[in-house]
């Protein structure tokens, strides 16, 4: 499995202006699921991005390990925040029980969706036995792109919950709210928080 390369090339030429969204800075949904964790927890970010999330995990006295498949968006995030982001695909992911939480705000669904089941078994392997594991997507049809070319999977609420529970997990918290993308495009997204079952 490797990064779709029209998605690669997006982000990879997009970092050095690229910004998480939100009024607040960190995402919409970190508070929440950070006031369900110890205070000393051991959290993995996939895709951090510009790192504002893992910046503020840090801040608020979090072990955070933040991780990105694409090189610019990891340069970026360390020089602007300093978190020790490292270089890693959603495939590469090989821990064993290391972390007590996984948090993969809007970056799972750009992952194919033959891919999805493998990513989803390597993240729970990932995690401590109870542990939790966040991610949001854009709902949909099936698999396409957006109008900036990005490969997205674009699942439905029911089959990628239904994915996560063959994975292993149970649902603890789910939640379906409209957005807009980067590309302008109104949609659905669900938001899920998952344990280790």
């Amino acid at each position: 499995m490797s990064i779709d390369p029209a998605t690669y090339e997006f982000y990879q030429a997009r970092a050095p202006y690229y910004r998480a969204s939100g009024a607040q800075g960190q995402s919409r949904h970190l508070g929440g699921f950070l006031e369900r964790l110890s205070p000393e927890a051991r959290i993995l970010e996939l895709g951090c991005g510009g790192g504002l999330d893992a910046a503020y995990m840090a801040k608020r006295g979090f072990n955070v390990d933040p991780t990105d498949g694409i090189p610019a968006m990891v340069k970026k995030a360390n020089e602007r925040h300093d978190i020790g982001a490292r270089l890693m695909r959603f495939d590469e992911l090989d821990a064993e029980q290391t972390y007590d939480a996984v948090w993969a705000h809007a970056c799972l669904l750009h992952c194919p969706r033959a891919d999805l089941p493998q990513v989803l078994t390597a993240i729970h392997r990932a995690l401590r036995p109870n542990g939790l594991h966040f991610a949001s997507y854009k709902l949909g049809d099936g698999e396409g792109r957006d109008l900036l070319g990005r490969l997205h999977n674009f699942p439905e609420a029911n089959w990628l919950e239904e994915l996560y529970r063959k994975a292993g997990f149970e649902l603890v918290d789910t939640m379906i709210y409209a957005g807009k993308g980067t590309d302008g495009t109104q949609r659905d997204w669900l938001a899920l928080t998952v344990r280790k079952a």
